[in-house]
């Protein structure tokens, strides 16, 4: 109900019960605090306590911290005592805990400019690598040439592996022993197999590595898997032999162009024994246990790379990074580059691998006790908090970020129990040692007075109230078990009208002896209380993540909601572009709700109807494919794109409707894709192999394309010349055979040609027998 007093409707019948129901309740120890009619509870609220009477006599503890050694952050790495390097702060840290009563400190780290490098260069030896031997016989004097740009302390150790000189692993036959390649035809000589031999110890004289790779020669097995896993642990645990600097940081690089065997493969060469984690190196400096332990589990690989700080990095070929990827996010501060398959690249994969290690810092947390709640908030570059954070990234050397920690006590364990756990940025050799103690006793409690006048002889006083002994009851110890209490009935109901004890004990003695229940206690001075009865979630009490106290869910720290199912941790909301639910949504209990149309994923990260989607969804297939992009972290790539599952093809089909088409330039070309979201929540991209590229012509093609378009272009104006003519001339002779036509001479008649006699007409008159004529002449 609202306004409910957590405190007195816990009905705490001592201090210590008191102080556990929640971090403000407070308890009185004064002995004359309430009357007989109407029972004041001593264990309230502190302002109440006050107002009530009981100043001066209060019990309330309450969390303390004491930070025992904080040395400054260093800005530098390389001096005279590198020993003295520091990169976090504070050291060590004192927490004094009062259950629920949450208290915090701040951690910074930085990642300090020059700081020692130590870097193991481990490399498969089987016949596969041949060509990959060959490119990195110089590859020490490259390397440390590349490397002292990023560091002025700089070592180079370097040792090799195959597989385990057993059967079915390797050949094993008399005739191999000596050399496994007999009868090989395309590599006929090569040396025995070996586990890992551990050839140069981490040295600044670069030249050494030189020659101990132009000493070397590969060797072969007969299955594909290699035993590099082997190698990785020995590498990590034989620190004295490898020559692990304690001051440094420690790269161990992995180079290999096949899968692994892993934990339980031993199984097929008789071997049932699993590693143990040793070092077992002999005096030639071989793995002598190869062919008495089972290869190492990931877990087992990962727990020792932490604790010797090591940064692992695997350079694999492509048609593997998938597979090696998955073992990143398993094996924690490893990453994964893709290597060339001669090798020609691995200086390059080295540096960006380190850049990116050193580009990030992540908070572990080692040995915390289970009753101990441990929250983050992230204060990166950009000034900003994030809660539930315990990570952050794209950081320069030489940036400082900080970590508020909040930390609080579950429960009391026994009397006098102290805990330590270690908080650690991952691969860093400095630590921050927390040490806890239990503030769970009161101060009144070691005044206890055995078999007390105030409680009548029968009991011992302390804080108050009478602890009375076996068999008797009271206030003040002063009735016997059984006693009538009859008289008193009244005593023993909350209100009038209410049945005594609630129906759940009976009355004695002017107080409530509560019934014992399967379920649970019941409590409180008319047993009105219990811790079974309040809200569930999916049949779980307070969700797990609380403790029932009189009807109400009093939640664990990160946990809020009448039933403690709401997370108030942040992590799982934040998207990979480091947005809030991607910004189409809000963080509801831990979990997104997204209000954007058309959104839905776990951080509302899916969105076909949504502008930017395409970007998105490459950020995704550069880092899955390419290991490039923004998410090239492999961790990050891991976490944000494990819902994405894409395919490859030559040819892009783009038939269905509900699939979205991408496309983004790359090198002056096209990559496209499509992606469908499915209905269990994933999505799927489909890729091209290779970008659409449109070749460059040559010089010889575009002055053929020249000429030839001249040549057309000529051949079209003739064409054009000739077809007007002929029109002309065609309309010519139409128009004279029109006017032929209308001709009215003779055919055999020429108009110009005249006869050669002419006739003339003379007229004259004369008489002739007194007649008159007129005439011509001819």
């Amino acid at each position: 109900a609202k306004g409910l007093n957590l405190c007195t409707s816990g009905s705490a019948t001592s201090c210590e019960e008191c102080l556990l129901i929640h971090p403000k309740c407070a308890w009185c120890s004064k002995e004359e605090f309430s009357s007989t009619k109407s029972i004041t509870s001593r264990c309230d609220f502190l302002q109440n306590l006050i107002a009530n009477g009981c100043a001066g006599a209060i019990e309330n503890p309450s969390s303390s911290i004491s930070v025992l050694k904080n040395v400054p952050l260093s800005s530098k790495g390389s001096g005279q005592t590198h020993l003295d390097v520091t990169q976090i702060t504070p050291q060590k840290v004192a927490l004094n805990l009062r259950p629920g009563d949450q208290t915090s400190f701040r951690v910074q780290v930085r990642q300090v400019e020059d700081y020692p490098v130590d870097l193991y260069y481990l490399m498969d030896l089987s016949l596969s690598m041949n060509d990959d031997l060959d490119n990195i016989r110089n590859l020490g004097t490259k390397l440390a040439e590349e490397m002292r740009k990023l560091t002025s302390n700089f070592r180079l150790g370097f040792g090799s592996f195959v597989d385990k000189n057993i059967s079915p692993f390797s050949y094993t036959a008399p005739r191999y022993q000596n050399n496994p390649c007999i009868g090989y035809k395309l590599f006929p000589s090569c040396v025995p197999s070996f586990g890992f031999r551990h050839l140069l110890s981490l040295t600044d004289k670069v030249d050494r590595f030189n020659e101990e790779v132009q000493k070397q020669k590969v060797s072969r097995n007969r299955d594909a898997p290699e035993g590099g896993f082997d190698a990785i642990l020995q590498a990590a645990v034989c620190k004295e032999k490898i020559g692990w600097r304690k001051e440094a940081s420690h790269l161990l690089v992995f180079t290999t162009d096949d899968v692994p065997h892993i934990a339980l493969d031993g199984k097929l060469g008789g071997l049932v024994q699993p590693h143990d984690g040793q070092c077992h190196l002999n005096e030639a400096n071989e793995y002598s246990a190869s062919s008495q332990l089972d290869y190492p589990s990931l877990a087992l690989l990962g727990e020792k790379l932490a604790e010797n700080n090591i940064h692992l990095i695997f350079a694999v070929t492509k048609s593997h990074y998938v597979l090696y990827k998955n073992f990143t996010a398993l094996i924690p501060g490893t990453t994964v580059e893709i290597l060339h398959k001669d090798s020609k690249n691995i200086i390059e994969l080295i540096v960006k691998a380190y850049n990116s290690i050193r580009s990030k810092v992540e908070l572990t947390v080692w040995d915390s006790p289970e009753d101990i709640g441990l929250t983050f908030t992230a204060t990166c570059q950009d000034g900003l908090s994030y809660p539930g954070l315990r990570k952050c990234g794209d950081l320069k050397i030489g940036d400082t970020v900080s970590f508020e920690v909040a930390v609080e006590a579950r429960s009391c364990p026994a009397e006098d129990t102290s805990h330590t756990f270690t908080i650690k940025p991952a691969g860093f050799r400095d630590t921050l040692e927390v040490a806890v103690t239990y503030n769970c006793l009161c101060g009144c409690t070691g005044r206890a007075a055995p078999a007390s006048g105030k409680c009548s002889g029968n009991g011992t006083y302390a804080c108050g109230l009478c602890e009375c002994d076996p068999g008797y009851l009271g206030a003040r110890c002063e009735c016997e078990e059984g006693a009538s209490g009859d008289l008193h009935h009244a005593m023993c109901r909350e209100a009038e009208g209410k049945p005594l004890c609630s129906g759940r004990g009976e009355c004695s003695c002017n107080q409530c002896v509560c019934y014992e229940s399967e379920f649970g206690n019941i409590y409180g001075p008319f047993c009105e209380c219990d811790d079974f009865s309040c809200a569930r979630y999916k049949g779980v009490l307070c969700s797990g993540h609380g403790e029932c106290h009189c009807g109400e869910c009093k939640c664990h720290t990160g946990y809020i909601g009448d039933n403690c199912n709401c997370s108030t941790e942040m992590d799982r909301c934040v998207s990979s572009d480091g947005q809030m639910c991607s910004g189409r949504g809000a963080c509801v209990c831990g979990k997104c709700q997204c209000t954007e149309p058309g959104a839905f994923g776990e951080t509302c990260e899916k969105c076909p109807t949504c502008p930017g989607v395409c970007s998105t969804k490459r950020d995704c297939i550069e880092c899955k494919l390419f290991n490039s992009g923004r998410l090239a972290d492999n961790q990050t790539c891991q976490k944000h794109c494990k819902d994405e599952i894409i395919t490859t093809v030559d040819v892009l089909e783009t038939d269905d409707p509900n699939a979205i088409l991408c496309a983004y330039p790359v090198n002056n070309c096209v990559m496209k894709f499509t992606y469908l979201e499915l209905p269990s929540g994933k999505s799927n991209l489909t890729v091209l192999k290779e970008p659409a590229c449109s070749s460059a012509p040559s010089a010889v093609t575009i002055v053929l394309a020249v000429i030839g378009s001249v040549v057309l272009i000529g051949i079209i104006l003739l064409a054009l010349w000739k077809l007007l003519v002929t029109i002309h001339d065609r309309r010519e002779f139409d128009r004279f055979q029109s006017e032929r036509s209308r001709a009215r001479y003779e055919m055999a008649s020429n108009p110009l040609y005249r006869k050669p006699i002419s006739t003339h007409n003379v007229e004259f008159t004369f008489n002739k027998l007194n007649k008159s004529y007129n005439g011509t002449v001819d």
